[in-house]
Protein backbone atom coordinates (compact mmCIF):
# COMPACT_ATOMS: atom_id res chain seq x y z
CA UNK A 1 0.00 0.00 0.00
CA UNK A 2 1.51 3.48 -1.02
CA UNK A 3 2.34 6.28 1.60
CA UNK A 4 -0.82 8.25 0.10
CA UNK A 5 -3.38 4.79 0.54
CA UNK A 6 -2.41 4.49 3.91
CA UNK A 7 -3.16 8.47 4.53
CA UNK A 8 -6.53 8.06 2.91
CA UNK A 9 -7.22 4.83 4.70
CA UNK A 10 -6.63 6.69 7.93
CA UNK A 11 -8.66 9.42 6.96
CA UNK A 12 -11.67 7.19 6.00
CA UNK A 13 -11.17 5.66 9.61
CA UNK A 14 -11.27 8.89 11.33
CA UNK A 15 -14.09 10.26 9.14
CA UNK A 16 -15.99 6.98 9.79
CA UNK A 17 -15.40 6.99 13.73
CA UNK A 18 -16.81 10.75 13.28
CA UNK A 19 -19.63 9.50 11.84
CA UNK A 20 -20.91 6.69 14.13
CA UNK A 21 -19.87 9.32 17.16
CA UNK A 22 -22.80 11.92 15.12
CA UNK A 23 -25.50 8.91 15.10
CA UNK A 24 -24.91 7.46 11.58
CA UNK A 25 -25.21 3.57 12.37
CA UNK A 26 -25.18 3.03 8.52
CA UNK A 27 -22.03 4.84 7.23
CA UNK A 28 -22.69 4.19 3.16
CA UNK A 29 -19.30 3.02 2.49
CA UNK A 30 -18.94 3.31 -1.39
CA UNK A 31 -19.75 7.44 -0.91
CA UNK A 32 -17.53 8.07 2.10
CA UNK A 33 -14.49 6.71 -0.18
CA UNK A 34 -15.59 8.88 -3.44
CA UNK A 35 -15.56 12.04 -0.67
CA UNK A 36 -12.08 10.80 0.90
CA UNK A 37 -11.08 10.29 -2.33
CA UNK A 38 -11.62 13.62 -3.29
CA UNK A 39 -8.45 14.51 -0.81
CA UNK A 40 -6.25 12.79 -2.36
CA UNK A 41 -4.45 16.05 -3.33
CA UNK A 42 -3.66 17.49 -0.07
CA UNK A 43 -3.79 14.44 1.99
CA UNK A 44 0.24 15.52 3.05
CA UNK A 45 -1.72 18.86 4.33
CA UNK A 46 -3.11 18.78 7.88
CA UNK A 47 -5.42 22.05 7.44
CA UNK A 48 -6.98 21.16 3.93
CA UNK A 49 -8.29 17.75 5.20
CA UNK A 50 -10.56 19.81 8.20
CA UNK A 51 -13.18 22.10 8.66
CA UNK A 52 -13.03 25.29 10.91
CA UNK A 53 -16.73 25.58 11.33
CA UNK A 54 -15.80 29.10 13.71
CA UNK A 55 -14.25 30.52 10.67
CA UNK A 56 -17.28 31.78 8.23
CA UNK A 57 -15.36 32.01 4.91
CA UNK A 58 -13.77 28.45 5.39
CA UNK A 59 -17.78 27.47 5.59
CA UNK A 60 -18.92 29.72 2.05
CA UNK A 61 -16.10 27.98 0.83
CA UNK A 62 -17.56 24.64 1.72
CA UNK A 63 -20.81 25.86 -0.11
CA UNK A 64 -19.64 27.42 -3.05
CA UNK A 65 -17.16 24.60 -3.63
CA UNK A 66 -19.20 21.20 -2.32
CA UNK A 67 -22.50 22.40 -2.14
CA UNK A 68 -23.02 24.65 -5.27
CA UNK A 69 -19.59 22.81 -7.86
CA UNK A 70 -20.53 18.98 -6.38
CA UNK A 71 -24.17 18.92 -5.12
CA UNK A 72 -25.82 21.11 -7.69
CA UNK A 73 -27.48 23.34 -5.08
CA UNK A 74 -27.14 26.89 -5.98
CA UNK A 75 -29.93 28.15 -3.17
CA UNK A 76 -27.02 30.00 -1.01
CA UNK A 77 -29.31 29.90 2.08
CA UNK A 78 -29.77 26.18 2.45
CA UNK A 79 -26.78 25.22 0.95
CA UNK A 80 -25.41 27.28 4.41
CA UNK A 81 -28.56 26.32 6.63
CA UNK A 82 -27.43 22.75 6.06
CA UNK A 83 -23.90 23.67 6.54
CA UNK A 84 -24.55 25.42 9.88
CA UNK A 85 -26.35 22.59 11.04
CA UNK A 86 -23.58 19.78 10.59
CA UNK A 87 -20.68 22.14 12.24
CA UNK A 88 -23.47 22.18 15.17
CA UNK A 89 -23.97 18.26 14.84
CA UNK A 90 -20.23 18.11 15.14
CA UNK A 91 -19.51 20.74 18.06
CA UNK A 92 -18.09 17.86 19.99
CA UNK A 93 -15.73 16.85 17.70
CA UNK A 94 -12.97 19.40 17.76
CA UNK A 95 -10.97 18.28 14.88
CA UNK A 96 -13.82 18.11 11.93
CA UNK A 97 -13.11 15.76 9.32
CA UNK A 98 -13.58 17.13 5.83
CA UNK A 99 -15.12 13.78 4.37
CA UNK A 100 -17.16 13.21 7.53
CA UNK A 101 -18.11 16.78 7.39
CA UNK A 102 -18.86 16.18 3.61
CA UNK A 103 -20.91 13.46 3.95
CA UNK A 104 -23.26 14.96 6.35
CA UNK A 105 -23.77 18.11 4.54
CA UNK A 106 -24.70 15.64 1.89
CA UNK A 107 -27.21 14.31 4.38
CA UNK A 108 -28.74 17.26 5.07
CA UNK A 109 -29.34 18.23 1.54
CA UNK A 110 -31.20 14.96 0.25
Amino acid sequence: MSETSEKLAELKGIANKQLNDCGVDSVDHGRLDQLVNRLKSMVDNLDATLVATGDESELETVRRNFVEKTLGISDKDKGMAAIHAVADKMSGVHQKNRSAFYYLVQDELS
